[in-house]
């Protein structure tokens, strides 16, 4: 029960300070003109604006409220080393059992990793929670973390202390990579750099402080070690081999007691871009296909095209002075023996032998294929002659042999079912719109070269189904065979023409390796928290993945085909880090975010981040493992922690249940002594 007494004046105050002032100015007049009954007159007029303040006694009945005591829980990834978690679980049991002996209540949260990399946000769920319970109940806050936030300088107004309990251990020590600058793309053949730190944490045994080996691995390959300091920045010189994404692997083993290796890997992927492609294109002939490829190769800025036609060849006398030609002469030797392993593609259109270029030149160009080149031929009529480049060395590589008929009739080039799982032909029609009204997906081609198949693969094919593109790996590098050469009706809008650039860009870029056109590929990509994994392949079925989470465990993820040729499955909801994956023929690695999360790059407890926050609120950080601390009551204001203590103020806060409000006097007794008041002083001055 409380009382007070309340004012609820019947005229505005205003009116009744001008009635006060009044009742002064009358009162002064009695005593200045000598009457007798003035202090009966001030009594009245006090009475009357007693009367017009109506005072009220208020009698509430209150009911006490309990304190309420804030507990914030750190789970995120930091908090589940070592042995932080069952840390956690015993300091949850004994603070719900203290603080209900003290007749507080607890509400809790939990505190996971936060989206987008941003780590863990203490502060931000400890100002939420404020938010949700009365300011007047609050009687103090516990985190009960590591010491690993990353919202310290967003801490709330807090009525009463802010303690934090540490989990972890003095002598727990960690090691993890940094990876300090890396290019987004880097040119192929050149040396770029890459600078690297290994930075050690905590207490660090002594025989295992100053050097550790570090492992490297590009593009899955089998990884080369390497022994390096530890605190110092490296400068690591890389060179890229293939166009792009090169995936560059970086592994630190896990040391002895360290408390864990999720920051001792990181993955960059680097784009790996030519300086400038080398093409050299041989045309045997003047023909209407040879813009085609001119548009094609010109097209792209990155491309130095070497374009040779042979219009006056050898064998060709015509009387014309040779002084008045204006003819280059075809530099053979400079092209076949000197240089032609510093070309990316060789493309021969309609070339047939002349006796310009000799076998032994020949033989170069199939050597070099099998070191790696890529050679490309569109045949027209002369590669089914006796002329044909198939009666020389390149017959050894090349994917058909010519029956020497040429097949001179309208047909509809065709995506043979192996064409449909291909890289470099799948999905052409939809790259292509056709004529309105028409069920052909573009426009016929009227010749074509029949060729017999002796190895590669058939992904085109046109007339009674006979071969139109085959392509073959040969060696280390890759040949392309073009059995027509009409390709040049597409690009000219026949019967509302064709795809032709893009499927001869296609064919272009998988003969210089581009990765993105690989027939057989194992491929990664995140988007958000999924990640998505396709398994591009020429066979029927594909193999199961093994998953090697961020966590190091591991899970089987079973594909399903979409498309010919391509097998994929998500992994949603996926956590922050590096993912391993294998079919067992092929591996690829991908970082979803960071490879080491915010979380992991500082694993060590400590209370240097928490300190700014509970000082101000007289709070204080206690590790856990040195007991858990008593909990007591403290007054406001007073001194809220100690040598194994921590307190929270009493608030004292209560609800009103019920509210009286009785007048302190009745109005006509108001009335009555301000009457008796009045005639007082009448009968005082009368008497007088």
């Amino acid at each position: 029960m409380a009382r007070q007494i309340l004012l609820d004046p019947l005229l505005s105050l205003p009116l009744i300070y001008a009635l006060a002032v009044v009742t002064v100015l009358i009162v002064g007049l009695s005593i200045w003109r000598g009457l007798a009954g003035w202090p009966f007159r001030l009594a009245a007029g006090a009475v009357l604006l007693a009367a017009l303040l109506n005072p009220s006694l208020q009698n509430e009945e209150r009911e006490p409220l309990s304190d309420i005591v804030l507990l914030v829980i750190d789970d995120s990834a930091s908090q589940r080393l070592s042995d932080r978690g069952d840390q956690t679980a015993e300091a949850l049991a004994e603070l719900e059992a203290e603080v209900a002996a003290l007749g507080m209540e607890l509400r809790t949260a939990t505190v996971r990793d936060a989206p987008d990399n941003a780590g863990t946000l203490l502060m931000g769920e400890l100002t939420r929670m404020m938010a949700e319970e009365p300011r007047a109940r609050i009687a103090g806050a516990i985190l009960l973390t590591d010491g690993q936030l990353h919202d310290a300088e967003l801490v709330p107004d807090m009525p009463a202390p802010i303690h934090a309990l540490l989990t972890g251990r003095a002598d727990d020590w960690d090691r993890r990579l940094v990876i300090e600058n890396a290019p987004a793309f880097a040119i192929i053949g050149e040396e770029f750099q890459l600078r690297l730190r290994l930075e050690d944490q905590g207490a660090v045994p002594t025989d295992l402080a100053g050097r550790s080996e570090i492992l490297i691995a590009i593009d899955g390959d089998e990884p080369q070690s390497f022994t390096v300091p530890v605190g110092e920045t490296l400068n690591l010189p890389l060179t890229l081999s293939h166009a792009g994404q090169n995936v560059i692997q970086f592994i630190v083993p896990e040391a002895d007691g360290e408390l864990t290796d999720r920051n001792n890997a990181a993955v960059v992927q680097i784009n790996g871009i030519r300086d400038r492609l080398r093409v050299l294109l041989v045309s045997g002939e003047p023909h209407p296909g040879q813009r085609t490829w001119r548009n094609l190769l010109k097209s792209d800025p990155s491309v130095d095209l070497v374009h040779f036609t042979i219009l006056r060849p050898p064998d060709k006398q015509d009387g014309v002075p040779v002084s008045e030609l204006s003819l280059i002469a075809f530099p053979t030797r400079e092209l076949f023996m000197e240089a032609v392993d510093e070309f990316d593609l060789i493309i021969f259109d309609r070339y047939q032998r002349r006796g310009i270029l000799p076998m032994l030149y020949i033989d170069n160009i199939r050597q070099y294929v099998l070191n790696g080149g890529a050679l490309l031929l569109a045949a027209g009529p002369d590669f089914a002659s006796a002329a044909s480049l198939y009666r020389t060395p390149l017959s050894e590589i090349l994917p058909g042999r010519p029956t020497a008929r040429v097949i001179e009739q309208p047909y509809l080039p065709a995506i043979s079912d192996l064409g449909q799982r291909h890289p470099v032909t799948a999905g052409l029609e939809a790259e292509h719109t056709p004529l309105a009204g028409s069920d052909a997906p573009w426009g016929r081609w009227f010749r074509q070269i029949e060729l017999t198949e002796q190895g590669g693969q058939t992904v085109m094919t046109g007339v009674n189904d006979a071969p139109l593109l085959m392509l073959n790996r040969v060696g280390e590098g890759r040949v392309a065979l073009l059995a027509s050469d009409h390709a040049w009706l597409w690009d000219r809008g026949y019967e509302g023409g064709g795809p032709q650039l893009e499927m001869l860009r296609r064919l272009a870029h998988w003969m210089m390796g581009e990765p993105d056109l690989e027939e057989e590929a194992l491929i990664a990509r995140a988007d958000g928290q999924t990640v998505s994994v396709t398994r591009r392949t020429l066979a029927d079925t594909a193999a199961d993945v093994t998953v090697t989470y961020p966590d190091g465990t591991e899970g089987i993820l079973t594909l399903e085909e979409t498309a010919p040729g391509r097998f994929t499955a998500d992994i949603e909801g996926a956590e922050q880090g590096l993912y391993r994956m294998t079919d067992g023929t092929l591996e690829t690695v991908i970082a979803l975010g960071p490879a080491a999360p915010r979380e992991f790059e500082e694993t060590i407890a400590s209370g240097d981040r928490l300190i700014p926050a509970t000082e101000p609120f007289s709070g204080a950080v206690m590790r856990l493992e040195d007991g858990f601390p008593d909990i007591r009551r403290v007054a406001e204001g007073r001194n809220a922690s100690g040598r194994g203590w921590i307190g929270f103020t009493t608030r004292e806060a209560y609800l009103t249940t019920d509210v009286t409000v009785t007048p302190l006097v009745s109005a006509w007794l108001f009335l009555l002594v301000a009457a008796a008041l009045m005639l007082g002083a009448w009968l005082r001055e009368g008497r007088r």
